[in-house]
């Protein structure tokens, strides 16, 4: 089996190379790419195939496609242009006959109104159109989205633009280990998973900070352009700024609220809200 994992130098690749390992498959059957090799060393170092892809270098794909039985494809990070680069994956598979594709996606990418979903929209439908055999994991929000921000929660308080929109976040490590569960168990092709943990509410996030921390922090709960004004003012740049704000109003919408795909690939429940963050602390 060789398994040809993208972006493997960021947070969500490699932990699925991580995964991989831990469930027996073998180093030198794993190919895990990036645009810098050298973010790769420790990989390479536990046998790990190591080579360089960009997604904007059709040659570098095609090259490192060869032979790839499985591809697992993290989308890519840098928003607006990700449709023209993942066109760019999706023909270098097809080139290469890849047996599988296993793209990350976006909660109910299909059905959206964030405008973070359009681009994974696309995507999905290009992949659709080549006839590759693929998997969609639609992945809600990272847990980690809320407790990089304890430091802040701590001090200011929760802001947002959510209501009492429920948000079914996992942590990365809970995604990546469903991720790896598909590449390596049968009985997925052609499937979607809409994957997130047990939902909860932005006031329910500031309630267990403040019990787990022992200080009092509440939710504040702000119209979308507000938001935008309140992160512009912290520092986040504007567009930046405007995106953050959109997913809270999607997430007051019900858009990053799942079912319980990922327990059901996990075998087990996901990481909590609680346990996640007791574990930040």
């Amino acid at each position: 089996m060789s398994i040809v994992v993208t972006g493997a130098t960021g947070h969500l690749g490699r932990l699925i190379v991580q995964s991989l390992l831990d469930r027996g498959v073998p180093a030198d059957q794993i190919v895990a790419l990036g645009r810098d090799v050298d973010r790769l060393a420790g990989l390479a170092e536990r046998g790990v195939v190591t080579q360089r892809a960009d997604y904007d270098d059709a040659e570098s794909l095609q090259a490192a496609f060869a032979g790839a039985e499985k591809l697992m494809f993290v989308s890519g990070s840098e928003v607006g242009r990700r449709v023209l680069q993942h066109g760019n994956v999706i023909t270098a598979a097809k080139a290469a006959g890849v047996g599988l594709v296993v793209y990350t996606s976006i909660a109910k990418a299909d059905t959206s109104s964030l405008v973070l979903a359009a681009e994974h929209k696309a995507t999905e439908q290009l992949i659709l159109d080549s006839g590759l055999p693929h998997v969609f994991l639609r992945n809600s929000w990272y847990l980690e989205n809320y407790t990089a921000q304890l430091p802040t929660y701590l001090q200011h308080g929760v802001a947002g633009a959510a209501g009492d929109g429920l948000v079914s976040a996992a942590t990365r490590a809970d995604y990546a280990e469903a991720a790896a569960i598909v590449l390596t168990t049968e009985g997925h092709t052609n499937r979607v998973y809409e994957l997130g943990g047990a939902p909860f509410t932005m006031t329910e996030l500031a309630a267990e900070v403040s019990r787990q921390s022992g200080n009092t922090v509440s939710y504040l709960d702000l119209p979308v352009d507000k938001l935008t004004e309140l992160l512009v003012a912290a520092g986040v740049p504007e567009g930046y700024a405007a995106v953050l704000a959109d997913g809270d109003r999607g997430l007051g919408q019900g858009d990053l609220q799942v079912g319980d795909d990922l327990a059901k690939l996990l075998g087990r429940n996901p990481t909590t809200l609680a346990e996640a963050i007791r574990a930040a602390l």
